[in-house]
């Protein structure tokens, strides 16, 4: 099992980890637009553990038409096993290195305190921004992460994405975020926020699963 929580001040937004809240959809932070979406993609621990490959390994934001720029994983130890409980509560994290993982093409699997930047645009739309690996969790069947925006992007905020194979053998992908408007364009047609924050998901999905079933 492998857990990892990554904070820092250079991120753009102030609410870090808020894609885990419960109440996300109802209380979003202040200005923005929250978001979220599940689908089951499958079931059995082949599915699972391809989907989590898949995953880790950037294959989403791929998938979405974002070109990945400048990985870099996070220098030093990292926390280790940092999580809560069910109410929300802090369990103490234990310390240890992270061990660094890489693709074919040599870029290195996600990781608590990456950043990466990424360039794209999404239905004409610039999907521009430099981000920063906020969590990443790594369970027998439950992985997933979330990004935080750094800085030169269109919103600020974060998206977190899980996957979890549930008791009955079910996947599920869950993407969450919350996007607060920044450039005059968004913040004038709120709108477009929604728009882009639409068709990211569908990209996520398809990527992650080309043959996905109904959405929940």
């Amino acid at each position: 099992m492998r857990r990892g929580n990554f904070r820092d001040d250079t991120v753009d937004y102030a609410a870090v980890g808020a894609t885990q809240a419960a109440d996300l959809m109802h209380y979003p932070p202040e200005r923005s637009i929250p978001a979220e979406q599940s689908w089951r993609i499958g079931s059995g621990e082949a599915r699972f553990r391809g989907a989590a490959d898949a995953l880790l390994s950037w294959t989403a934001q791929r998938g979405a038409g974002l070109d990945l720029k400048d990985v870099r994983p996070a220098s030093g130890p990292m926390y280790s096993g940092v999580s809560f409980d069910s109410e929300g509560h802090p369990i103490a994290p234990s310390r240890s290195e992270s061990d660094l993982r890489y693709d074919a093409d040599g870029t290195p699997y996600v990781g608590a305190g990456t950043t990466v930047h990424v360039d794209g645009r999404v239905r004409g739309l610039r999907a521009d921004a430099e981000l920063r690996v906020i969590f990443a969790i790594e369970e027998p069947r439950r992985i997933g992460f979330a990004l935080g925006t750094v800085g030169d992007s269109v919103v600020s905020g974060e998206e977190s994405f899980m996957l979890d194979w549930y008791e009955n053998d079910e996947v599920w992908f869950t993407v969450r975020a919350f996007d607060t408007p920044k450039a005059l364009l968004y913040r004038v047609f709120p709108g477009l926020v929604r728009r882009r924050r639409r068709e990211l998901f569908t990209r996520y999905l398809r990527a992650i699963s080309p043959l996905y079933t109904t959405p929940a």
